[in-house]
């Protein structure tokens, strides 16, 4: 009776899932459609996957007739800083959070969970006075501060989350065995806590690799434009470029896609085990 009760519910939550995923996939199937069909046939309504005379006329343009591979490379470089000092400044934040105790710490970490509650276009105007003052508009450390200043708050309370999974006796033994604090977190708290690394390596990227409000006010030329901001370019007051848009958004989502699959399987590890504590 269990097996047969059990059927009908089985196949709801396999229906909803396959409806879901379709319902998902769907947008993303469209942007790959239009980014393939030929000038003449870009408002067409058809819902062919692969559009008829379907050409890569779009992506040869996109690299060979925009500046799209400078845009690239400003985001791989401002991305890049952005990941690993949001990794390095977490998770020895994250740790001193978790293992010691001193003056003002549940303070901090209020702090750090308030700043979450603002969003960042309410932040946007202080952020730029004072980027402005240090002279750091439309530079890149100027747009890696604003990124990292928005990101680290989630990155450290993941950390710490993380970190208090982990027993604190490792660190004691670390300590008989002749490690400083540094130590102890370099050669045994470290090691351990790679799923909430890859965590924070992957919101930090996301975090900046997708962003285009604070891009676009901090970044004012042309060339240092990254992608988000740059895309806005084929976007006219009279008309849009569809198929130069539709062929760079497939190529930004690209490398998100690969590092989700590279990174999956830490991915639950980290979200799961952080979430135990905090």
């Amino acid at each position: 009776m269990r097996k047969k009760d059990s059927a009908p519910k089985l196949f709801l939550i396999y229906a909803f899932l396959i409806v879901w995923t379709v319902g998902t996939l769907y947008p993303a199937v469209r942007v790959i459609t239009i980014s393939l069909r030929p000038t003449n046939r870009l408002l067409s309504t058809s819902l062919a996957v692969i559009p008829e005379g379907a050409t890569f006329a779009n992506y040869i343009n996109l690299f060979t007739s925009t500046p799209f591979l400078r845009w690239m490379l400003n985001s791989l470089i401002v991305t890049s800083v952005v990941t690993v000092s949001g990794v390095a400044l977490a998770s020895m934040a994250g740790f001193a959070m978790s293992k010691f105790r001193f003056a003002g710490k549940k303070a901090v970490m209020q702090s750090l969970l308030t700043t979450q509650m603002f969003p960042a276009t309410m932040l946007l105007l202080p952020m730029f006075i004072m980027l402005a003052k240090l002279g750091l508009v439309n530079s890149y450390l100027g747009l890696m501060i604003a990124y990292s200043a928005t990101a680290l708050p989630f990155c450290i309370w993941q950390m710490k989350g993380y970190y208090d999974t982990i027993p604190t006796s490792l660190i004691e033994s670390a300590r008989v065995d002749g490690c400083g604090n540094f130590g102890a977190w370099w050669r045994v708290i470290l090691p351990l806590a790679a799923p909430a690394l890859v965590i924070t390596a992957l919101f930090s990227f996301m975090a900046s690799w997708n962003e285009y409000v604070v891009a676009a006010v901090i970044l004012q030329e042309p060339n240092m434009f990254t992608l988000p901001v740059g895309l806005k370019m084929f976007q006219g007051n009279m008309s849009t470029q569809w198929g130069l848009y539709a062929a760079g958004s497939f190529v930004v989502s690209v490398p998100v896609v690969i590092l989700f699959i590279v990174l999956s399987r830490w991915l639950v590890g980290g979200l799961t085990l952080g979430s135990v504590k905090g």
